[in-house]
Parts: structure tokens; sequence; C-alpha cells
């Protein structure tokens, strides 16, 4: 880990605007990449006047988005079609019918682009939320508004505690790890008990 972590800041300090925005890129397809090292850093970065405030929050968000339209593209392919038929085809096994997908999908619809937005400020899902976005074929606009003015604000808030906290921006990683794995453990439990209700629903059908 102490290796990832020299290996960005390096990136950062040789390539500026340009390291940023891909090290953020790069965050949306290999979520372990730490993104609030690389924003807390480059708000350290801004202070001591290397970088500019504006041009890393802006380099980040682009970073941000075009990370997350590759991966709605990849959900757009995938399709609704194609989950149909592999739904048709496995089903069976795990318990899932169309009806389900068509539950999940009518919700997505409904609250899909609030979903994106606030899952831009969550660790792991900022990058997993594109798929079903693509997946369910949100509004292509939609998709990438939700997503930049979530990835903003996230991006301004870390970038700016780096810049406040200066040499001290280690500090800032604390608190975000508490954060990151308080949402993670709330992610879990929620999972839990949406897989028990599914599954109790299930058998109240199959009686």
């Amino acid at each position: 880990m102490k290796f990832l972590n020299q290996w960005l800041t390096h990136v950062m300090e040789q390539f500026g605007y340009l390291g940023v925005a891909l090290l953020i890129f790069l965050e949306n397809l290999f979520p372990p990449i730490p993104s609030e090292i690389v924003l807390t850093f480059g708000g350290f970065l801004a202070g001591e006047h290397k970088l500019s405030f504006i041009g890393v929050v802006l380099s980040a968000t682009a970073g941000s988005v075009v990370g997350a339209i590759l991966l709605y593209g990849l959900g757009d392919w995938i399709g609704k079609k194609r989950i149909y038929r592999l739904t048709e085809k496995y089903g069976k096994y795990v318990y899932i019918k169309e009806a389900d997908i068509d539950r999940t999908v009518h919700w997505f619809d409904k609250y899909g682009h609030w979903t994106v937005f606030f899952c831009r400020f969550i660790p792991v899902l900022r990058c997993l939320i594109s798929l079903p976005a693509g997946m369910t074929h949100m509004p292509f606009w939609t998709f990438v508004s939700y997503s930049a003015a979530g990835a903003l604000i996230w991006n301004g808030v870390m970038i700016y505690l780096g810049k406040a906290v200066g040499s001290h921006w280690h500090s800032v990683l604390q608190y975000i790890d508490f954060y990151s794995k308080f949402f993670i453990i709330i992610l879990i439990i929620a999972v839990i008990f949406l897989i028990w209700k599914w599954w109790r629903r299930k058998k109240s059908d199959s009686k």
C-alpha cells in the first residue's frame, strides 16, 4: 500500500493536472486505487501553489466523469435485453424472475438520477453505480449531469481539505478511512437485509 501511495503522489508531481485526471479515471475502473490520496494530495499541491485549486478540482472531475461514462457505456451495451435473457436462462437457479428485474428497472427509472448523484460520495459505489445506469438506459446527459455534479462536490470538498491542512494532508485520510468503512458496513447490512426480504418473499410465493 505504501508503494501505491508513493506512486500516486509521484504521478501527480510529474504530470500535474493530467496525472490527477488519469488517476481519478483509473479509480473508476479499479476501485482499490484510493482517490482520497489523489484528492487530498492535490489539495496540498494547490496550497503550495504548484497547482491551482480550480485546476485540480476540474481535472479530477473530468477524470471522474470520463471513467463513469466508460462504465455507463459498458452497462448500456449489456442492456436490459441481455439481463432478461440471462434471467430467463439461469434465473430459476437463484430464484430471480423477470418480475424482479422489472421492479428494479422501474425503481431505477424513478430514483436512478439521485442514486447516481449520492453514490459519488460513497466509496466503491461511486464506480459501480454507472453500470446499472447504463443497463437501464438512463438518458445519457441526465447521467452525465448528475455524475458531474456529485463528483464536483466530492472532489471539491476533499481537495479543499487537503489544501486547508497543508503538509498534514495525510491526517485527513484517517477520517476518510473511518467514513469509508462506516458506509461499507452500512452497505453490507443493507444488502443482507434486502437479500433476507427477497428470500422471505420467495418462500411466501412458493407456498
